[in-house]
């Protein structure tokens, strides 16, 4: 009889590119799971070949959960998504079944396995109006960057520059009530975790090979047509606001515009998903208790199925 008020979670994280479909989909197979997708790019329609969305012959079947169901215009969160989660995973094991969190977004990961809690704040949004304005009129969010190291520096340092919709909601948050997000994550990880996990984190040893890897991926998404998708990011780029900041469209933009060739733009990509997959790699070494697997060197799946099977017998 499954456990409801301690769910085991099994998750699966790291750097873009190494896998993480395949294993998820695998284990699932052999450990009767259902898939909570855990990419912040993947929740959205219409957006499937810049954000290596798992498709229908990917997933053989297997149930994917908050995957391919957002409109492109709707900003999503950290909080939307523990919240989304949390009843999926306990609707998952009262079915008898594993939910297994997969994704390389490092934040929705281990924010849903701490148990974060994130208390839904009344902010005028005239706030929020005024920060994304700033930002479209100084042509990004360099500034606001800037100002949010200012008065929220350990919050800063675990934001990438770029990602605007972090750094607004921070700054929105500070303006409106004087509370800092650094401190907001520190007071909402609870004293015990609401689940039994494990997490899985997936990588090359070889620094070189998970770059290769990445630059075959690229290639074949321009092959599979990821203009078409950032064409219609570029042309929507006002309503679009986390698609337009994501990687994998906004390097095209300078193609849309005749600025810049669609080979330097294809290679601006590479490099930018490169240091994309350094960050993910740093964050998910953060977590103490995850479990790495070296796809270049190990049979990977081989050795999952036998951590998931302890998981599952301690």
């Amino acid at each position: 009889m499954a456990d409801l008020s301690e769910p085991r979670v099994l998750a699966i994280g790291g750097p873009t590119a190494c896998g993480k479909t395949a294993l998820s989909v695998a284990l699932a197979k052999a450990f009767d799971g259902e898939i909570i997708n855990a990419d912040s790019m993947q929740i959205y329609k219409n957006l499937d070949v810049g954000t290596a969305k798992p498709t229908a012959e990917e997933r053989q079947g297997i149930p994917h959960h908050l995957l391919d169901f957002l409109d492109p215009e709707t900003p999503y969160s950290v909080a939307d998504f523990t919240a989304a989660a949390d009843p999926l995973i306990h609707d998952i094991t009262r079915r008898g079944r594993l939910p297994i969190v997969v994704g390389g977004t490092g934040l929705y990961i281990t924010s849903l396995l701490n148990g974060m809690t994130f208390a839904p704040e009344k902010i005028d949004p005239a706030i929020r109006a005024r920060l994304q304005n700033r930002a479209d009129a100084e042509g990004g969010g360099a500034a606001l960057y800037a100002e949010l190291q200012a008065v929220d520096p350990d919050y800063a340092a675990q934001v990438h520059p770029n990602n605007l919709p972090r750094v607004i909601r921070a700054l929105e948050l500070y303006e409106a009530t004087g509370r800092k997000m650094s401190t907001e994550r520190v007071n909402a990880k609870p004293a015990k975790p609401p689940y039994k996990s494990l997490c899985l984190c997936l990588t090359c040893r070889d620094r070189a090979v998970l770059y290769d890897r990445i630059g075959r991926r690229i290639d074949l998404m321009v092959e599979n047509g990821v203009l078409d998708e950032a064409k219609q990011v570029y042309d929507c780029r006002d309503r679009y606001k986390t698609a337009a900041q994501a990687i994998g469209y906004k390097e095209f933009f300078p193609y849309f515009a005749g600025e810049q060739s669609l080979a330097d733009c294809t290679e601006k990509l590479k490099q930018a998903t490169r240091n994309y997959a350094k960050r993910q790699l740093t964050w998910f070494r953060r977590q103490n208790d995850a479990v790495w697997l070296y796809i270049d060197e190990e049979d990977v799946l081989d050795r999952a199925q036998t951590l998931v099977r302890e998981f599952l017998q301690t």
